[in-house]
């Protein structure tokens, strides 16, 4: 596909992708058919409530789900090969050196018994057979990267002694230290506050720069892939509802779901005591509605949603959303006030945007559009 006039190169591909849990109550259903793609050098971001289903589509991608989760169909291909089905021995060559991932919580995937040094040269050694010293010369050559300070003087401490922040940036130097394709960063910076955060994404941004890297960036919070995504999925309840480039979903989004987010993200021009909360819960996914899962929760709903999962629709070559509302015998409803201040802002600047010209497409459409930067 043509990007900017360059063709950008893609690296992975999810096509189809169900996922169900074995549970003592039944079958939990929790990745319904997703599919997308990543280029080379952008980052995508995947955006939803908890228990969308973020976390577990990426951790397929290395091969780290549950032991009771089943894929039910789907393929994942990575460079041209399909790695769902290789075994625990294939996908640690691949794990780390090639796909390596950012945890949520870095305590949690730091040895506390482990110097620091050797937890960051470990995958040199591992992966590329490097020898212990040359390992640390290269790890504190990553810390340094990383923006840790005086390294020479802590890359033999251990994680305790360092504060949230600076573990974090620890475990981004683990992940990088292989030169990975891929970077799946889950919820990095969560746990941080928002001044530490915004170091942690800005490091992010300027290692892909350097290394053009690829990154999946997950999280609930819309606000903070503002800056830093190219483009962003939105899941719920183990979909994929809307898809497109950053700017479009943002600026012109089209699935209620998304609205909603939107608008209970406060921004610099949000009126005090505006802001609305999603009211609801999530479906169960034992059962999940035969219709537009969001329905339940939608007050824009119309009775087709409650019927028949609506298909994607089609509004620009990288934009997708799948709700019944774009489809021509839908009624006009009025989305939230700040919803509709993104749209006149983004229609003055592009006046082709045109949701009353949206088409229906097959999910496997969406698939093979929208990349690069």
């Amino acid at each position: 596909m043509e990007v900017s006039g360059n063709m950008a190169e893609k690296i992975l591909e999810v096509d189809d992708l169900k996922i169900n849990f074995n549970t003592y109550n039944g079958s939990v259903q929790a990745i319904r058919d997703v599919s997308f793609d990543l280029y080379k050098g952008e980052t995508l971001a995947i955006v939803g409530e908890s228990g969308s289903g973020k976390s577990v589509t990426t951790r397929s991608l290395m091969g780290l789900l549950a032991k009771n989760a089943r894929v039910e169909k789907g393929s994942i291909t990575f460079k041209g090969e399909e790695i769902l089905g290789k075994s625990e021995a294939q996908m640690q060559k691949i794990r780390g050196s090639e796909i390596a991932m950012i945890f949520q919580d870095p305590m949690t995937s730091l040895d506390p018994t482990m110097k620091i040094g050797q937890q960051i040269a470990e995958p040199l050694i591992k992966h590329q057979h490097y020898s212990k010293k040359k390992a640390w010369a290269k790890a504190l050559e990553m810390m340094k990267m990383v923006g840790i300070p005086n390294a020479e003087a802590h890359i033999s401490d251990y994680p305790h002694q360092f504060s949230g922040g600076m573990r974090q940036r620890i475990v981004i130097a683990i992940a990088l230290i292989d030169n990975p394709e891929i970077l799946i960063a889950d919820e990095p910076t969560t746990a941080l506050d928002v001044t530490i955060q915004a170091q942690i994404l800005h490091l992010m941004k300027n290692i892909q720069e350097q290394s053009d890297t690829s990154i999946i960036f997950i999280t609930h919070d819309l606000g903070v892939v503002a800056g830093m995504a190219d483009r962003v999925a939105v899941m719920y309840a183990g979909e994929i509802i809307e898809i497109g480039k950053v700017d479009e979903v943002f600026n012109f989004p089209q699935h209620p779901y998304t609205w909603g987010l939107l608008n209970s993200m406060p921004t610099t021009k949000t009126e005090r005591g505006k802001l609305e909360a999603i009211p609801g819960t999530p479906p169960d996914l034992l059962n999940p509605p035969v219709g537009d899962a969001f329905a339940a929760r939608n007050r824009y709903a119309i009775a087709a949603d409650e019927k028949v999962k609506p298909p994607f629709f089609k509004l620009s070559e990288t934009h997708y959303a799948a709700t019944w509302l774009l489809d021509e015998r839908a009624p006009e409803v009025e989305p939230p006030l700040e919803v509709q201040k993104r749209w006149a802002r983004f229609q003055a600047e592009h006046p082709e945007a045109d949701r009353s010209k949206a088409v229906p497409v097959d999910n496997a459409a969406v698939l093979g559009n929208g990349g690069g930067k």
